[in-house]
């Protein structure tokens, strides 16, 4: 599989895990959200797919993320990294903010995905 076939995977991952999350909360408000363990388990592992995918799109595809630069890969990834390493120490209400930012996030990543 070529270089330019993983970009568009990852860009694909990062579309449909951004999705699962926001579907996942669809309906919800925060304190529901609060409450719920196993919602809040799935959009956690949600936002490390889309971390990792964008952690990939930055190491594998420079040039793609300066020409891209109205997608914030850096905060991202740094989402992606205080999960994976501060697991249980994760802010849940930081978490919920981020849901509400995904939809913006799909529709950046449809426009240069194309």
């Amino acid at each position: 599989m070529s270089a330019v076939d993983r970009l568009s995977d990852y860009l694909d991952q990062m579309v449909q895990g951004s999705g699962d999350a926001v579907t996942f909360t669809e309906g919800m408000d925060e304190s529901t959200f609060l409450t719920d363990l196993k919602t809040q388990r799935a959009v956690v592992m949600c936002l490390m797919i889309v971390g990792e995918a964008a952690s990939r799109i930055v190491a594998e595809h420079p040039e793609f993320t300066k020409a891209n630069t109205s997608v914030p890969w850096r905060s991202i990834r740094g989402m992606r990294n205080r999960i994976a390493h501060g697991y249980f120490d994760i802010d849940l209400h930081v978490v919920w903010q981020t849901v509400g930012e995904l939809p913006s996030l799909v529709a950046q990543l449809s426009k240069i995905s194309n």
